[in-house]
């Protein structure tokens, strides 16, 4: 082989070497890109979730929303921000109401029921609402305690 072919191959290896790393470098921005953008919207979904959690955890304490409903529903707010936070002693009545009442009929379900069976799935959700009452609303003030803390109080 000549210099100049061993030139001319080592010009072209460089070249593709250079090409190489520079399409890696625009994969390597557009994956930054990708995960800030994620991690932008992950960061609004959870504020959503907080606004949202705080609007029903007021509901509650000034009994705009049963109790139940209000349980459920901030249940499955912290199950989406982080289902450990369902697991702290402050946030656990909103589990126990929804294990107890998740098995009630709602929506068009609870109308397709007949009248009797609607009456007694409606003493046993205020059964149940009646002894987790203070409960739930004791865990809804948490809600809030933990709303003003946040992101410190996930931890």
């Amino acid at each position: 082989m000549t210099t100049t072919t061993a030139l001319i191959l080592l010009a072209v290896g460089l070249a593709i070497i250079a090409g190489l790393a520079a399409y890696a470098y625009t994969l390597w921005k557009e994956v930054q890109r990708r995960e800030a953008f994620r991690e932008d919207e992950l960061r609004r979904a959870h504020e959503n979730c907080l606004a949202n959690l705080e609007i029903v955890a007021s509901s509650l304490l000034q009994e705009q929303v049963d109790i139940t409903e209000g349980a459920w529903r901030c249940k499955l707010l912290l199950d989406i921000l982080d289902p450990r936070l369902l697991e702290r002693p402050g946030f656990q009545a909103f589990s126990e109401v929804y294990e107890r009442t998740q098995h009630l009929h709602t929506h068009s379900a609870r109308k397709e029921l007949a009248p009797r069976d609607r009456m007694r799935e409606d003493r046993e959700r205020l059964e149940v609402e009646a002894e987790w009452r203070q409960p739930v609303l004791k865990a809804a003030e948490e809600v809030l305690k933990f709303r003003r803390n946040w992101p410190e109080s996930l931890h």
